[in-house]
């Protein structure tokens, strides 16, 4: 758990002199202390914590209705941070120790949107969803979850655009297979097995769905392979207008996937390391995510890592092979956190999946772009100079 690591008490005559030039004007989460033991503390969170205390704490003006905490603070707690998503991730994982009950209320918490089929149905359909129920062991149960999404908007295209590919049931309705039934658009189109009408058997619905399932957990791979198989088995026959049948239809799947944000896979595989400079200097904040969840993070201190005799590489190394068992925390709340973060814009930081490994490589480099020193405007700004003539002048 992100703690607050620095404190401060509070005296009310001697803030001008002794509080507040204590306080570093940096980005924080903050907790107020009250006075009375019974009273709740104040949990906020800014992006300069001298500016806002002098706001929140400073000399009461009777004419003015801002909110003025000096008579109910007694001291401060906080954690500077240095990235938004470290400010995010302390000021949920404050907020649900402090307040249980409306935790989600404050943090204006919703979580992300997945897609679902429900294997549990006798005709499963793929819908979108931000419930993901679990099992004992904290993985989740009752079909399979692809994403997440940055809204309920764009999984929902995306799920259209894929389903177009697969001949699944799109309605909402309960499946009795009666043939009087008229079927809707999608039958009519052949685009749907109408289980509905019995246009098809239970055994030829389940492979159309295990087909479906098979491409969300290859993230479209599954489909592909068997596309260019049939692309080149007819080129073998030269039967080169179905070959060409084959590629448009490759084509099309590769534009559907180029769509794909790369955050979107089965949920149980998402596993992927975030990473934030921290308020520390030369130090880097390293945020695993494992099948969906953040597992707690670690802080690689590049000035210590210089006088010991292990590497850098070593140290990310013997981390993330002794990191073992099932991550902790609500995995809705733990994917809304990453997807806020992941489709922000402009985002901080840096993201790497895991593969088959680690790129380990890739992740140092990453921390060395990150912590290298900003160059500022007036560096930046082009010295001026003679004109240069346009090329091809005499």
């Amino acid at each position: 758990m992100l703690e607050l690591d620095g404190g401060l008490e509070f005296d009310a005559a001697q803030a001008e002199g002794l509080f507040f030039p204590a306080l570093p004007p940096r980005a924080a989460v903050c907790l107020i202390e009250a006075r009375d033991e019974k009273a709740e503390p104040f949990l906020i969170r800014t992006q300069n914590l001298q500016r806002r205390l002098q706001r929140l704490l400073g000399p009461l003006d009777p004419a003015s209705k801002r909110l003025n905490l000096s008579e109910f603070a007694r001291g401060i707690r906080y954690r500077l941070t240095n990235s938004a998503f470290e400010q995010a991730l302390t000021y949920y994982q404050q907020a649900k120790q402090l307040f249980p009950k409306r935790y989600r209320e404050l943090m204006r918490l919703r979580p992300a949107a997945v897609l679902k089929v429900n294997l549990r149905n006798a005709y499963p359909r793929c819908y979108v969803t931000r419930r993901i129920p679990v099992d004992e062991a904290g993985l989740p149960t009752g079909g399979t979850y692809y994403g997440p999404f940055a809204s309920r908007r764009s999984a929902q295209a995306f799920a259209e655009r894929i389903l177009d590919l697969f001949k699944v049931r799109r309605c909402q309705i309960k499946i009795r297979r009666d043939p009087m039934f008229p079927g809707c658009l999608y039958s009519e189109m052949k685009m749907c097995l109408a289980p509905c009408f019995a246009g098809c058997t239970k055994e030829e619905y389940d492979v159309e769905v295990r087909r479906l399932v098979q491409f969300l957990d290859t993230s479209g791979g599954s489909l592909r392979s068997a596309m260019e198989e049939e692309r080149e088995r007819a080129s073998e026959q030269s039967d080169f207008e179905r070959a060409a049948a084959w590629h448009k239809k490759v084509e099309k799947l590769d534009e559907i996937l180029r769509g794909r944000p790369e955050l979107t896979r089965r949920i149980q595989d998402l596993d992927a390391v975030i990473l934030q400079p921290a308020a520390e200097e030369q130090t880097m904040g390293v945020y695993r995510v494992r099948g969906g969840r953040l597992a707690e993070p670690f802080f690689l201190r590049f000035a210590e890592i210089a006088s010991q005799p292990r590497s850098a590489e070593q140290i990310v190394r013997e981390h993330f092979e002794a990191v073992s068992g099932a991550t902790e925390g609500d995995l809705g709340e733990h994917l809304w956190l990453v997807a806020r973060w992941y489709y922000s814009n402009p985002r901080e930081g840096e993201i790497f999946f895991r593969e088959k490994d680690w790129p380990y490589r890739k992740i140092l480099r990453a921390c060395s772009r990150l912590l290298a020193p900003k160059a500022s405007p007036a560096e930046t700004k082009p010295t001026p100079g003679p004109a240069q003539p346009p090329e091809g002048a005499p």
